[in-house]
């Protein structure tokens, strides 16, 4: 489960009240998703070896040297799965913190969150089966 750092609501606030566009508005914005990828990757296992997976194949994907919209789409795939595994955490951090004893509700959000992942995972499998699977097994045979 992903644990909030503390000073990221003190900090909302004063977010909040900087202009739209300020330098400092997207200073701080990207501080906290960099304190969202530090912690999915401290507190989420499925996040890390999803993470794994990408680091293996975008450089193997980009080493067949597909056609360029097969290569974006791959990447795009791959940055989905990410993203998937990253709502996901945070649904099953918000549930666990509003739910923490059983409820069927609960259990409904985590699935259909887990869902999610799952479907991102297979589409991605199944792309790259069709897409870089004849160009991975030509370079092997040869």
């Amino acid at each position: 489960m992903i644990n909030a750092m503390p000073d990221a609501m003190s900090e909302t606030a004063a977010m909040k009240s900087a202009s739209a566009f300020s330098l400092l508005r997207v200073v701080r914005a990207a501080r906290y998703s960099g304190q969202g990828f530090v912690l999915a990757w401290r507190d989420e296992a499925a996040f890390r070896q999803e993470l794994m997976l990408v680091v293996a194949l975008a450089p193997l994907t980009l080493w067949l040297q597909l056609p360029r919209l097969d290569t974006v789409l791959l990447l795009a795939l791959m940055a989905l799965v990410l993203v998937a595994e990253l709502l996901n955490s945070g649904i099953e951090a918000v549930v666990d913190m509003a739910a923490p004893e059983f409820n069927a509700l609960a259990g409904k959000a985590k699935d259909c969150g887990s869902a999610a992942v799952f479907v991102a995972l297979l589409t991605l499998a199944g792309a790259w089966l069709v897409l870089a699977g004849p160009a991975l097994w030509q370079r092997i045979a040869a």
